[in-house]
C-alpha cells in the first residue's frame, strides 16, 4: 500500500471518528464519568488524525528529504540535528534510527544529535548564551556536503535560527522541520516540512511520522526488495 494511500485511508477514519468508541477502542457503554473522558479522548484522536492525513500533501518535500540523506550518506557525509524539548527528543530519536535502523538491518548512517552532551550544552549556555548551544557546536563540526536538520514547532527559537545560519554558512544543506507559524525557517531551509497546525502537540506528531516515513524511504532503498 503506497504512503498516500495510507494517508488517504487516516483522513477518512478521522472524518468519522467523533467518539473514541466508533473505533471500537472501547467495547463497553461507557459512565457518565467516562463519558466525558471518551469524548476528550475521541476529540484529541479526530484532531491528532485529521492533522496527519494533510502530510499527504508535503509526500514531495519528505522524499526529497530522504534522496538527499542517501546522498550525504553516498558521499560520507554526516546528518547533524537540533531542537528543544520535545524537538530535541524527536533529535535524538531520528538519529538513533539513521545510526541504528527504524524497521530493516542495514549499514548504518552517519547521525548525530546536537542535544545529548550535557556538558557542551550547559557549558555554551553558561559561559557563552543559551542562543549558541547548537550554532557553535553546528561551527566545530558541520562540514561542506553534510546535512544540517532542525527541528522546531513554533520556527521561532533562535538558537535553532542561528545554528541554521551557521550550518548554511559551513557549506551544509540544512533542512528544518515546524509548523504553520515557522516562516522565519522559510529562508533558511533548502527543504522545509511545514504542519499544516499551530497546536504543538499536533505537530510533533506530524514531525515523528514524517520522520518515520522518511527512514522507511531510506530502507527500502539501502535494500531493495
Amino acid at each position: 500500500m503506497s504512503l498516500i494511500t495510507q494517508l488517504c485511508r487516516l483522513e477518512s477514519i478521522s472524518e468519522s471518528s467523533h467518539h473514541f468508541e466508533q473505533l471500537n477502542y472501547l467495547n463497553i457503554m461507557p459512565s457518565s464519568e467516562e463519558h466525558l473522558y471518551t469524548d476528550t479522548l475521541g476529540q484529541e484522536l479526530s484532531d491528532a488524525l485529521s492533522v496527519l492525513s494533510r502530510l499527504g500533501e508535503s509526500i514531495s518535500v519528505l522524499t526529497s528529504i530522504a534522496k538527499l540523506i542517501l546522498d550525504v550518506d553516498e558521499v560520507g557525509r554526516t546528518v547533524y540535528l537540533c531542537g528543544n524539548g520535545g524537538s530535541a527528543a524527536d533529535a535524538q530519536h531520528v538519529a538513533a534510527e539513521l545510526m541504528g535502523r527504524y524497521q530493516l538491518s542495514r549499514r548504518p548512517i552517519a547521525a548525530v544529535a546536537l542535544t545529548t552532551d550535557s556538558s557542551v550544552l550547559t557549558a555554551i549556555a553558561n559561559d557563552i548564551t543559551f542562543e549558541e548551544v547548537f550554532a557553535r557546536q553546528a561551527r566545530a563540526l558541520v562540514k561542506p556536503g553534510d546535512c544540517f536538520a532542525a527541528i522546531s514547532t513554533s520556527g521561532q527559537s533562535k538558537n535553532v535560527l542561528r545554528a541554521l545560519r551557521v550550518a548554511r554558512n559551513q557549506g551544509a544543506t540544512t533542512v528544518g522541520f515546524t509548523g504553520s507559524r515557522g516562516m522565519d525557517m522559510v529562508p533558511l531551509c533548502d527543504h522545509l516540512l511545514m504542519v499544516d497546525s499551530t497546536n504543538t502537540a499536533r505537530i510533533q506528531e506530524s514531525h515523528i511520522l514524517a520522520w518515520h516515513m522518511i527512514c522507511k524511504i531510506i530502507e527500502e532503498r539501502l535494500i531493495p526488495e
